[in-house]
């Protein structure tokens, strides 16, 4: 209540008595009623606690001798915690009986709670019999309720499998678990002993009578009996009817069935008769409902066939007197539908239809039983439903359709199908102006349609101004001119620019053109222009010379450099690359790393790529030998002597170690030819190339012949021996085609006619040999036979491969014969029957041998993905069999093993070797023993590898101090070091304090990991050594008045004198005590250079005059200037330094320090301007003066003090003692923890277990 301040005002009024009556509805609703109710939100953790007594426990022994220690219960629990994610607590109480507490999530504790029982409980052993049939129930699905029981039970329950004839269940587990479990398994058996189940053979035509009308006869006797009835769906061509349940309700259901099936078989006779198949739909009605009407009301039961057959057969089944009465039903249903034709164009449907359907839902909107069907291509609607509805709906059509076609018009037009785009437009652009403008439908043929014709629809002044639009269209275009400039694709994302600025300027520079690029995937050249013949030319022109300009900009030049110095020109970090691009303004593009090709691509204006390219150049003559010569051969045969498609210089370069040659451009006059490479391999090429121009001098004689690619190898020989042969004999040279080449069939012969038909005839004559198939055998011992086909035939392919496409045959899988046939060429047979014989003599001479080395090194030996063993087998041509991991079993439960030992096997890095799930001892295990099978020394080689792979530990002596550097910023180099190396690093905990650094892996890897080490500890004590020669100190006392001196604007001073001595200057801070004191840090040569530097500045300091001058301090702002411009120029102009006053001191003294001569110059200068500032800023005073003065506002009154709120005839002033007793403790009570009252604390609860510490 609002009241005004100083007023008294009536208690009774000021706060009114509340209504005390709860059943008053004048009170204010309670809002909180009102509000949606909030769900319960069910925590997600629950805690559950069990005991385990004295005499169940497993390890109560160790625990009972071992005083403080939490012994390998504890063990247990925190394995169980780090793979359940749940917390357990464990307490002992007087009587030795163990507590134990587990919380987290719920699905999480049952699990941790069965392992706690299983692994702390000592485990009872008992069966049960329960017949086969009701396994499948206790199991559920998928086994899920069987696991259930196993969590909640804390038990190991083992069904016998389907192949086992047995119905005995074992039972693992603490004595109460296995009582639980052994009750709920007997209740489910005996909950299935109750239920029966019966197959009832019941002819499928029955099904009907058995089940009544909508179901009803069976949905009764399931109520009454409370069986389930399973009758097949009409579409399960079953005759039967299955009923489960208890056995009582299942007999009393199987004899209703039986008396109903029975009778009905008795009593019914069947009527058929012929109904059209479009009218089998009326008579069945929405999901089967007039079949069920005519069963109910006659007990017939109509069948009708399925609707994929053509019959049109109806048959009836029932009693005789009833038949009558159905066949008139079923005859009523089948005509309560008729069809009805409407003649109407077919583009004219859509109009009928109207946007999404509204128009013929309006015309049919009367007619809710009424179907209208419309059919593309077909002038007429089809109309179907009651026959009253159907006339109305038929004569509403019509209506509208005479009122549409009285409002409608079509035009279509002939339009050569290449102006079509162009009249569509870009995005439609075009086309959607001229149907927004004259609100017609234009319908534009496909491409695919192959059509000239275009269709205009709607009113017929829209359609008449279409037309003409189009037209005109199609008129201009038929004026306009296209025209096609090469423009290189690389250019063009220039030309469009970014987002498509470029092209866009360029279009609305020309307007009437139309740009087309082809697309990226074409890769073709060919823009087009389209447009005013004008128009076109003035753009064709323009696009010409942006072309000419980005050519000149964008020159490339290839480089072929080796591709091992790749890395060497790009620098560390790109530093090379990237100095050359911006020292050469080029674009420099290397390839990519798993490219075999060499060619650095250099882009630019083509002076600045030339030097790019001399660069890059000059990098790899420094690396290696690179030597270059020139060679001069007569430039009328250069391409004679490059080859169609350089195939004949390729060649050379190929055979001379990949060196580059290089001709003039083409057009040059210039003879000179370069070449460039390794030193030995320019000298060959040099040799070959001037052999090759004498040739092509003498005689320019080329032949050219045909040969399948896989007779090359034969034709070529091992090492080329074939047909060095017959270069030898001719004196011809002989090409074969590059892997590059497109033709790989073709072989060119060069050389004097002579030599060429010499080498056509020897080489054709080889050709022939390799042409006549023949067939040969060879006898292989059928074990051998699987090496051959294994691995889908690899080695049969690579026979092939090697020997011109032979093929070889085995005998096939069944069949006891060692008849291997090859087919093919001659030589090829021959050759590949060789290789044949030489694999199974290599396979004879095989032997097996097997390494001994412990299971658990075995993945460390075998690499990442096997890369170490492929690398053995490859490199010694053997194969190296591992042995599969062992599956550990769990121990039966009459033995239990001794899980400390096992523990502690693990926790020392050993792998306890594993027999049914037990520790032994003894000889070497088999699954050790890892088999080599190879030729006798490549075995031996083979193993010695890899027992060099086999990890060992060594400890290498690094001091505690450098390990931080040994580690890196976050592993960084500790890691770097273990992936260089191949090795696995433990460095100690910081807490340790130990010098001592573990290196495990292969020995050749760990002597290597110990050199870095011993190498990086060297450096880091040369480091050391340096941080304590630069840790050397000087101070300097030097006058707080030149500290800003010597630090200079922005610190230019001081940093300058750090920089050229290498050290630290550190000046003091505000709160030392000697402010005179600067230090200097770094080598003491350099330190003391630091310091000669500083006095020196000093002395000049000291050696300067320092003069006061009075200036007016109204100028100074004027002196300093904008940012301080003002004074800076003066100081730069009299080198001199300026300081204004600051504090306490005098506000119109500056002081000024320098040489004589300077100061005294700088003095005269500031006089002046105070002269001339001062006489502008007395006069500003004096205009000031004149002006009229402002209004002042009057003073507002203060307020008055607010004296309060005050109350009368309040409860405290009655005398009649009905005012409170505020001295009572029952009418006023303490609030705990208020002063003065009595709190009382909480009781705090403590969780089992250890404290916690937050």
């Amino acid at each position: 209540m609002a009241t005004n301040p100083g007023v008294m005002e009536d208690y009774g009024n000021a706060f009114p008595v509340l209504n005390s009556n709860p059943t008053d509805m004048s009170s204010p609703p309670n809002l909180w009623t009102n509000l949606p109710k909030i769900p319960t939100v069910r925590s997600s953790k629950c805690t559950q606690v069990f005991t385990v007594p004295l005499a169940e426990r497993k390890f109560r022994d160790d625990l009972e001798n071992s005083f403080g220690d939490e012994g390998k219960q504890a063990d247990v629990c925190k394995d169980i915690m780090a793979r359940t994610g749940v917390t357990i607590e464990m307490s002992l109480s007087r009587d030795q009986t163990l507590t134990v507490v587990v919380s987290g999530r719920e699905d999480q504790v049952k699990k941790a709670r069965r392992e706690v029982m299983t692994r702390l409980q000592t485990q009872a052993n008992q069966t049960i019999r329960i017949p086969r049939e009701h396994h499948r129930f206790i199991l559920g699905a998928k086994g899920l309720k069987l696991q259930e029981l196993e969590l909640v039970t804390a038990t190991k329950i083992t069904i016998p499998r389907e192949n086992e004839n047995s119905d005995v269940i074992r039972i693992m587990g603490t004595k109460e678990g296995i009582d639980k479990a052994m009750h709920d398994i007997q209740v489910v058996s005996d909950i299935q002993s109750k239920l029966a189940n019966e197959r009832l053979p019941v002819q499928k035509v029955y099904h009907p009578f058995v089940c009544g009308p909508n179901n009803s006869t069976i949905k009764q006797l399931m109520e009454e009996t409370g069986a389930k009835i399973n009758v097949p769906p009409p579409s399960v061509m079953k005759d039967e009817i299955v009923v489960t349940g208890e056995k009582e309700g299942v007999m009393k259901c199987k004899a209703t069935i039986m008396a109903i099936y029975e009778e009905k078989c008795r009593k019914c006779q069947t009527v058929s008769v012929e109904v059209r198949k479009s009218q089998h739909k009326y008579v069945i009605g929405p999901r089967g409902s007039n079949l069920q009407e005519i069963l109910a009301n006659t007990g017939v039961s109509v069948e009708v066939p399925p609707l994929d057959s053509s019959s049109e057969t109806i048959t009836l089944r029932g009693e005789q007197d009833k038949l009558g009465p159905a066949l008139t039903m079923v005859y009523s249903k089948a005509n309560s539908v008729v069809f009805a034709d409407i003649s109407a164009p077919d583009w004219l449907h859509k109009y009928i239809i109207g946007k999404k359907g509204s128009t013929i839902r309006n015309i049919t909107a009367n007619f809710p039983k009424v179907h209208i069907e419309f059919t593309e291509g077909e002038n007429k609607i089809q109309v179907e439903g009651p026959p009253e509805e159907v006339d109305d709906a038929v004569k509403a059509l019509q209506d509208f359709l005479r009122d549409l076609q009285s409002r409608m018009d079509f035009a279509e037009i002939e339009i050569d199908q290449r102006f079509h785009k162009h009249i569509i437009g870009k995005g439609g652009a075009n086309i959607t102006k001229i149907k927004n403008e004259t609100n017609v439908a234009i319908k534009i043929p496909s491409d695919q349609e192959n059509s000239n014709t275009i269709r205009i629809e709607g009113e017929p002044n829209g359609v008449k101004q279409a037309k003409q639009e189009l037209l005109e269209m199609a008129a201009r275009m038929e004026n306009e001119k296209s025209r096609d400039i090469l423009i290189e694709q690389r250019f063009h994302r220039m030309l469009i620019g970014a987002k498509g600025e470029g092209i866009k300027a360029t279009r609305d520079k020309f307007n009437q053109v139309q740009i087309t690029f082809p697309d990226q995937g074409k890769k073709s050249d060919v823009v087009t222009l389209r447009g005013p013949k004008t128009d076109v030319d003035k753009c064709f022109q323009y696009l010409t010379k942006m072309t000419q300009d980005l050519i000149a900009s964008n020159y490339q030049a290839q480089v072929h450099i080796f591709k091992d110095f790749h890395k060497v020109i790009i620098g560390k970090g790109g530093a090379n690359i990237r100095k050359i691009r911006e020292e050469t303004d080029t674009r420099i593009d290397l390839p990519n790393k798993p490219s075999d090709s060499d060619v650095i691509v250099i882009t630019g204006v083509k002076a600045n790529v030339e030097a790019a390219k001399k660069r890059i150049e000059d990098i790899q003559k420094e690396l290696a030998n690179i030597k270059e010569v020139s060679v001069e051969v007569p430039h009328k045969l250069h391409n004679s002597i490059i080859g169609a498609k350089g195939r004949l210089i390729r060649s050379i370069m190929d055979e001379c170690g990949g060196v580059i040659i290089r001709f003039p451009p083409e057009g040059s006059t210039s003879d000179k030819v370069t070449i460039r490479g390794p030193a030995e391999d320019v000298d060959k090429a040099k040799t070959q190339l001037q052999e090759l121009s004498k040739q092509v001098q003498t005689t320019s004689n080329v032949e050219e012949i045909r040969a399948k690619p896989e007779y090359h190898k034969f034709l070529i020989g091992r090492g080329g021996a074939k047909i060095r042969k017959v270069r030898e004999n001719t004196g011809a040279r002989i090409i074969f085609p590059g892997q590059d080449d497109q033709d790989q069939e073709l072989i060119t012969i060069i050389g004097t006619k002579e030599a060429v038909k010499e080498a056509k005839a020897e080489i054709q004559g080889l050709i022939k040999d390799l042409d006549n198939i023949v067939e040969g055998e060879v006898n292989v011992d059928p074990k051998y036979h699987k090496h051959f086909v294994a691995r889908r035939g690899e080695v049969l392919r690579q026979i092939g491969d090697d020997f011109g496409g032979v093929t070889v045959s085995f005998p096939r899988s069944g069949v006891k014969s060692d008849k291997v046939v090859i087919k093919g060429a001659k030589d090829c047979v021959e050759g590949a029957k060789k290789r044949i014989l030489e694999i199974v003599a290599d396979l004879e001479a095989q032997v097996m041998i097997e390494c001994d080395i412990p299971q658990q090194f075995h993945r460390t030996v075998m690499g990442a993905r096997g890369s170490n063993v492929q690398e053995i087998t490859s490199t010694f041509d053997v194969q190296i069999k591992f042995p599969d991991r062992p599956i550990a079993d769990k121990p039966p439960a009459e033995k239990p093993t001794n899980a400390g030992d096992a523990g502690d096997a693990a926790d020392a890095g050993e792998a306890p070797e594993m027999v049914n799930g037990e520790a032994v001892n003894g000889e070497v295990k088999r699954n050790n023993i890892i088999t080599i099978t190879g030729k006798v020394d490549a075995c031996e080689q083979a193993k010695k590898a890899l027992l060099d792979l086999v990890p060992i530990t060594k400890e290498v002596i690094v001091p505690f101090d450098f390990h931080k550097n040994i580690i890196g910023q976050k592993g960084r180099d500790v890691r770097k070091l273990m992936d260089e190396c191949n090795v696995n690093i433990s460095i100690p905990p910081q807490q340790q304090q130990s010098d001592v650094i573990k290196v495990t892996g292969p020995p050749a890897n760990v002597q290597r990991a110990e050199e870095a080490l011993a190498a990086k500890v060297s450096d880091l004590e040369l480091d050391k050594e340096d941080r304590l020669l630069k840790s050397f100190e000087i101070k300097v006392e030097v006058s707080p008045d030149y500290h800003p001196k010597l630090i200079g604007r922005r610190g230019e001073v001081i940093n300058k004198i750090r920089s050229d001595h290498d050290v630290r200057i550190q000046l003091p801070e505000r709160n030392d005590e000697d402010q005179s004191v600067i230090r200097i840090i770094g080598y003491e040569r350099n330190c003391e250079a630091a310091r000669d530097e500083i006095l020196r500045m000093v002395k000049d300091y000291e050696d300067q005059v320092h003069l006061e001058v009075r200036v007016d301090h109204r100028i100074h702002s004027r002196i300093i200037g904008q940012k301080g411009r003002g004074v800076r120029r003066i100081q730069d102009d009299f080198k001199v330094d300026l300081r204004f006053p600051r504090g306490n001191d005098d506000k119109d003294i500056l002081v000024i320090s320098g040489a004589e001569d300077d100061v005294y110059e700088c003095k005269d200068h500031l006089l002046n301007m105070e002269e001339e500032f001062l006489q502008d800023i007395i006069d500003d005073e004096y205009l000031k003066s004149l002006q009229k003065p402002s209004r002042i506002e009057p003073e507002r009154p203060k307020r008055s003090e607010n004296p309060g709120f005050y109350t009368k005839n309040a409860p405290w002033d009655k005398d009649d003692g009905s005012a409170p007793d505020t001295s009572s403790t029952s009418e006023f009570p303490s609030f705990p923890g208020a002063t003065g009252g009595s709190a009382v604390a909480p009781k705090s609860s403590f969780a089992w277990g250890p404290m916690r510490r937050k």
